[in-house]
């Protein structure tokens, strides 16, 4: 009995220490994950950019075995194209992209903006007010990745004021995907007084229910934002444009 209850109990703890050993290496995929992704994001690992795991591996200080499950996730997401037998490339940014991704928020942000009208209160137009205030520094990366979370929480906010979370769940996500586009444009100029104004305009339209004015303030940011980002992304040294398909 003794023989089983110690077999019993060395099982138990060996079952815990793999679980401890999953989770160590869960939490370091984890990290080795977010870290390439923003460095993609951030557009420090620019568009079109080849890379091995190993580069990888002393540039951004990570273990080679959570960075290859990381870079398998980071390509099944689109953000990596694996190259046989020599590495990967970071995918390209085509104007079909760019095209693609702002017609579907044309679709969704001012349908969102309509039905939020006039369901803002005074706390949440208080918040968005604060997050309108956000600007950057062109150039400077964690600047300009600030002033971006500002601006997602500013949408995704709006988008929840609907009551459909579900909506605001895609917009956000496409807002993330967005990220790199934006970071672009921002290296161009800086455009924070005009997104600044245009946030406080389509904030006066929610805050007196005109349904109307709120998406065409959107429509207009967004084109403005499409603008942005084509300018960007025509004077990358690295842009290259990809034909595009037609069906």
């Amino acid at each position: 009995m003794r023989t089983l209850e110690k077999r019993n109990h060395s099982q138990c703890g060996a079952g815990r220490d793999q679980a401890r050993t999953g989770e160590r290496g869960r939490g370091l995929t984890d990290k080795a994950y977010e870290t390439v992704k923003r460095a993609i994001l951030e557009c420090e690992l620019p568009p079109g950019f080849e890379v091995t795991a190993r580069e990888l591996a002393v540039r951004l200080g990570l273990g080679k075995v959570p960075l290859r499950e990381a870079l398998i996730r980071l390509a099944q997401e689109g953000l990596l194209q694996p190259i046989p037998r020599s590495g990967y490339r970071i995918t390209p940014v085509t104007v079909q992209d760019v095209q693609e991704i702002f017609a579907l928020r044309l679709l969704l942000e001012p349908a969102a903006a309509r039905q939020a009208a006039g369901r803002i209160d005074r706390e949440l137009l208080s918040h968005l007010d604060e997050l309108c205030k956000a600007g950057y520094e062109p150039g400077n990366r964690a600047s300009e990745s600030a002033f971006l979370r500002a601006n997602r929480e500013f949408h995704v906010a709006i988008a929840n004021a609907t009551g459909n979370h579900r909506l605001a769940r895609v917009l956000g996500q496409l807002l993330e995907e967005t990220e790199r586009l934006f970071h672009l444009g921002l290296a161009v100029r800086d455009r924070s007084d005009e997104m600044k104004h245009e946030h406080q305009e389509l904030l006066v339209a929610l805050a007196s229910g005109n349904a109307e004015a709120a998406a065409q303030s959107t429509i207009r940011q967004i084109e403005s934002a499409r603008k942005m980002v084509m300018d960007g992304i025509m004077s990358a040294c690295w842009f290259k444009q990809a034909p595009v398909v037609q069906w």
